[in-house]
């Protein structure tokens, strides 16, 4: 079994900034990737950004230079930094991993919860 627990998100005004944070726990050998999906009202989740456990990023190119993603040093733990949020980045933040649970093993997709990320004045 494996937990993915979102903290973080909540209510801000547009040019405001957010962290949010996202704990892997449970039967992990590797994760080979961690990061974010958001989906606002009426519109399909799309991916804001990952990061690999070599710290290589990739980022929608709407957020580039605005958000950051990180890592912890154990590797479980993923941050979504947002600065100079916008109302249209609106939307329910959803975390995502990509892991192993054993050496060699299958690899598996495991989504967070959601937390909502609101952007108003």
């Amino acid at each position: 079994q494996v937990q993915l627990v979102e903290s973080g998100g909540g209510l801000v005004q547009p040019g405001g900034s957010l962290r949010l944070s996202c704990v892997a726990s449970g039967s992990i050998y590797s994760i080979n990737v961690m990061g974010w999906y958001r989906q606002a009202p009426g519109k399909q989740r799309e991916l804001v950004g990952t990061i690999t456990t070599g710290g290589r990023t990739n980022y929608k190119d709407s957020v580039k230079g605005r958000f950051t993603i990180s890592g912890d040093n154990a590797k479980t733990t993923v941050y979504l930094q947002m600065n100079s949020l916008k109302p249209e980045d609106t939307a329910v933040y959803y975390c995502y991993v990509i892991l192993s649970k054993v050496e060699g093993g299958s690899n598996y997709q495991y989504w967070g919860q959601g937390t909502q990320v609101t952007v108003s004045p």
